[in-house]
């Protein structure tokens, strides 16, 4: 197999993005996963990501790339949306105590050809909102969700730290395995399919 990204598709790097209307991350990655499936006429695989605070009903959630979209330009470079969402996060955060600080990040992956999902699978990353970003790695959320068992925030773990525990990490790993009995049984002639 062959991985490929969006603007390796021969005459893909300019499709629209969809509009990720979905209620939850698995909803968005099929969304998007089936969406870009029929635009490239390949499999796709789509990741929907998000943080979820528990103090705050689950926020940002599915809206976690556009939590503070009132207080950014459309078009706003990824800092600047950044540094927009963690402010908003950490100001409502600091009527809460450290015991209701808990967190996770979550990532859902789905494949899809362009009539339906193959596979999907998912990781989560259990931590607590810190009451001051800490750390000069990773993007978004980073700097203020803590990791305890480590004891540093998302943004003080160096990329192969991250890559160990992250919600994405997990869900890459066990999408790995899934793809990986798929296309074994996939494979299987027919007759030894239909055993199954």
């Amino acid at each position: 197999m062959e991985l490929l990204s969006l603007d390796e598709v021969p005459g893909c790097s300019d499709v629209d993005e969809p509009a990720e209307t979905g209620l939850t991350f698995a909803d968005n990655a099929r969304l998007k996963a089936l969406y870009y499936a029929r635009a490239t006429g390949r499999w796709c695989l789509a990741d929907d990501s998000g943080l979820v605070v528990d103090a705050i009903g689950g926020a940002p959630g599915v809206h976690s790339a556009r939590f503070a979209v009132e207080a950014f330009a459309p078009g706003a470079p990824r800092p600047a949306r950044d540094a927009a969402n963690t402010a908003k996060l950490l100001k409502l955060m600091q009527a809460f105590a450290a015991p209701h600080r808990t967190a996770r990040f979550v990532c859902h992956l789905a494949l899809a050809d362009a009539d339906r999902v193959l596979l999907e699978t998912f990781g989560t990353l259990e931590g607590r909102i810190a009451e001051a970003p800490r750390g000069e790695n990773g993007f978004g959320y980073d700097p203020v969700f803590e990791v305890p068992h480590l004891g540093r925030t998302a943004a003080e773990l160096s990329a192969d730290e991250k890559n160990a525990v992250s919600h994405r990490g997990q869900a890459v790993r066990a999408f790995a395995a899934l793809l990986d009995d798929f296309l074994r049984q996939d494979a299987q002639p027919a007759d030894t399919q239909q055993e199954r």
